[in-house]
């Protein structure tokens, strides 16, 4: 089941209603920063918060977890189990035990019933009744078993679309009805022998059966990026009156203007604004970033993000159908819901082999019956009918699609919709997020150097980790680790202060420190190396400076790194034809550093959190396009394009949106897939030869075009092809590879 696209009309009032929420903390107030920077060099953080690492991991809904405020869920809930076939929807667990009974009794019924007329060694004989316990063992697998393929098939008739099902409901249809003809005719005259095809029918419909079960197996995730995103919100709120004091209370009875108490580590219940209060806001499992985002008064917060260590009021703004969740929710949602309206292969070939059987077998049964009577002709229209039963059309695609899913498993690749898949070669464009896709994700402090012979290195990371010992600012937590790393012993300090708009201050040893961003220094000109400072920049840097007594004695550089396997991957993109396309919330400089190192050309730079799903449709008006991405601000974009690919470390909501999820987080495995994705593509093909192909040759012969020369094709050479179509495409099917 293909995820396909929302109308534009559709597309635009979710993107425009997802834009005009304050979702970016690129868009709130971030004078309080300690680590603040000037407006130039402050985008060059690599991906500190205030980028939009666009907004995307869509997940399944926890159905526990329902109740966000007022939002009605019940028009989003879908049923994973179901999938349509001809406009009728088959149930999983009916489907399942279909099968099981089928197979039971087949069981049976091969050993009393001949296998394409011949007695095998196990066939059992002079059973009392034996024939009329083959028919009572047909008569339920016929419409028991094939209640599906009946339905199905009145929704490809109801829609004019002939296709597998109605090909299928044409040869179990006629070999049960010819095979009750035979029953009864061979207890009217037992020496008639007439054969019947009970085998056939038993083994067509658990073929069947099979392998549309493998087949449903395969899409029935792909609508599982609406349920969990509710787990992100929690079940309870602790309300705050207005005499101060606090009410623990259902979330589903939230309102918006009410006040909500949000302690340390507990996940913010709904979308508001910090009252009171300040803390770090870790927004990954919404943004996609590894980092965290400090909150103070006026600043928003998302419903579902994680606080840190403060306290933080909030007053919620919106709830329901109305907050940032419920919105990106319905935007995946919506993607998905849109599924292909394209037949695939197989069910074109089947609709033409059912024309086809349909009418030679119908011609060769008048033509035959003027000729010699209706008695010389039923046999050959059925040998026409049973030829074209798709035991080995049905097989074509689900042998080759468990295989290719046990391949992809064992290479660290989950294939959770494979349909998107058989456009691999129509792929142009492979869209990919930058922070968590390309890069690590998390901030590392690359340079720390001392401008002064007072301190040395050493002397300076120790003093800025002191510093910043209290904050979990990101920035801070970078030069904590890097203090621990490197075995860096805290000091004694006192009177530690933020100064919003600056940085942070305190005193050690008598002597008062402050770790400021390049404008503190400008605006109180205190100099300051320009050109280190460009360079550091340049190669998306964050820096940060120590000063003492308005001088600069420090200097730390922290950044993200490209992953090691990122450059070969996007240079094998390029060899296949495949223009790579970074998409990042950065600016163009820090874009286009990364971008120049990993040979990329075509960089979107300043994203807002709803801007790639709309980029992912405008790439789409100039080819197929893949994208490739970890966070919530990414699924929609995942399900969006023609082949979502989510990174195995980002959030269950963006592994939940894509069709193939990357295990081992590791980009390059995207080449593993386009190869194999492309080798299953051609044993798809070749099966599809094998399956249905011998029918260009075979059904003329079993219609009687050679019988004027003396050659008659019988009913049981006829099932006799058909079973060696179906074993060579098996066949065909484990010799499939990386």
């Amino acid at each position: 089941m293909k995820k396909h696209k929302p109308t534009d009309e559709e597309m635009k009032k979710m993107i425009a209603d997802l834009a005009a929420h304050p979702q970016s903390t690129e868009n709130e107030d971030h004078s309080h920063m300690h680590h603040d920077m000037d407006s130039m060099h402050h985008d060059e953080m690599g991906d500190m918060p205030n980028m939009h690492h666009d907004m995307a991991d869509m997940g399944g809904m926890n159905h526990e977890h329902m109740n966000m405020g007022d939002m009605d869920m019940a028009g989003m809930d879908m049923d994973h189990d179901m999938m349509n076939h001809g406009g009728h929807m088959m149930h999983m667990g009916n489907m399942k035990r279909k099968l099981i009974v089928s197979v039971i009794l087949t069981i049976p019924l091969l050993l009393l019933s001949p296998m394409m007329g011949l007695n095998m060694p196990f066939t059992l004989h002079d059973i009392p009744a034996q024939q009329w316990i083959v028919l009572a063992l047909g008569s339920v697998i016929f419409f028991y078993g094939g209640t599906p393929f009946f339905s199905g098939a009145k929704g490809e008739l109801q829609a004019r679309k002939p296709a597998m099902m109605m090909l299928i409901t044409l040869g179990i249809t006629v070999a049960y009805c010819y095979s009750v003809y035979a029953t009864v005719m061979n207890a009217m005259a037992p020496h008639a022998m007439v054969m019947d095809f009970f085998w056939e029918l038993a083994t067509l419909v658990d073929i069947m059966l099979l392998g549309h079960l493998v087949e449903m197996n395969a899409v029935t995730r792909a609508g599982s990026a609406v349920s969990s995103l509710a787990q992100l919100i929690p079940k309870q709120a602790h309300m705050v009156h207005s005499d101060g004091s606090t009410m623990d209370m259902p979330v589903s009875q939230l309102h918006v203007g009410d006040h909500v108490l949000v302690k340390a580590t507990e996940s913010i219940p709904a979308d508001g604004l910090v009252v009171s209060g300040q803390t770090t806001v870790d927004e990954a499992m919404l943004t996609g970033e590894a980092t965290q985002v400090i909150k103070q008064t006026k600043n928003t917060v998302l419903g579902g993000s994680i606080n840190g260590s403060g306290v933080i009021e909030v007053e919620i703004t919106s709830i329901g159908t109305d907050s940032f969740i419920a919105r990106v929710q319905k935007l995946v949602e919506t993607a998905q819901s849109h599924q292909s309206k394209s037949e695939t292969l197989a069910n074109k070939v089947a609709g033409w082999l059912f024309y086809a059987a349909t009418g030679i077998g119908i011609a060769a049964m008048l033509v035959w019956t003027l000729v010699n009577g209706f008695a010389y002709a039923l046999p050959i229209a059925v040998t026409v009918f049973i030829i074209a039963c798709p035991h080995a059309l049905g097989l074509a695609v689900p042998l080759v699609t468990a295989r290719f899913t046990a391949i992809a498993a064992q290479n660290g690749l989950l294939i959770q919709n494979r349909e998107p898949l058989e456009q691999i070669d129509d792929i142009k464009y492979a869209l990919m997020d930058k922070t968590g896709t390309l890069t690590e994700g998390n901030f590392k402090v690359r340079s720390v150097k001392s401008v002064t012979t007072e301190y040395s290195d050493a002397d300076i990371l120790a003093i800025m980790a002191t510093l910043e010992s209290g904050s979990t600012h990101p920035l801070a937590q970078g030069i904590l680790n890097a203090a621990k790393a490197q075995h860096v012993a805290l000091m004694a300090s006192s009177e530690l202060e933020n100064i919003p708009g600056t940085g942070i201050t305190g005193v050690l040893n008598n002597d008062r420190f402050a770790i400021v961003a390049v404008d503190y220094l400008t605006s109180h000109k205190i100099a300051y190396d320009q050109n280190y400072f460009n360079k550091l920049a340049a190669a998306g840097n964050s820096v940060s400076y120590l000063v003492t007594m308005d001088k600069v004695v420090g200097i730390v550089a922290q950044g993200d790194e490209i992953k090691a396997t990122a450059v070969k991957f996007i240079r094998d993109l390029q060899a296949q034809n495949i223009t790579p396309v970074m998409l990042t919330g950065d600016n163009e400089q820090t874009a286009k550093r990364v971008a120049d190192v990993l040979g990329i050309t075509e960089v979107q730079a300043h994203l807002k959190p709803a801007d790639k799903a709309e980029l992912v449709k405008e790439y789409q008006q100039k080819g197929h396009v893949m994208m490739i991405g970890d966070g919530v601000n990414d699924s929609p974009a995942l399900a969006q394009a023609d082949l979502g690919i989510a990174i195995g470390s980002g959030t269950d909501v963006a592994i939940d949106a894509a069709d193939v999820v990357l295990i081992k987080s590791d980009p390059a495995d995207v080449t593993s897939l386009i190869k194999l994705a492309k080798a299953t593509n051609r044993k798809m093909k070749q099966n599809l030869w094998w399956g249905a192909g011998y029918n260009v040759i075979a059904i003329p012969l079993a219609a009687g075009i050679l019988i004027p020369l003396g050659f008659r094709l019988d009913p049981m050479v006829g099932a006799i092809l058909m079973s060696l179509s179906t074993v060579i495409v098996a066949i065909n099917a484990m010799r499939l590879k990386l």
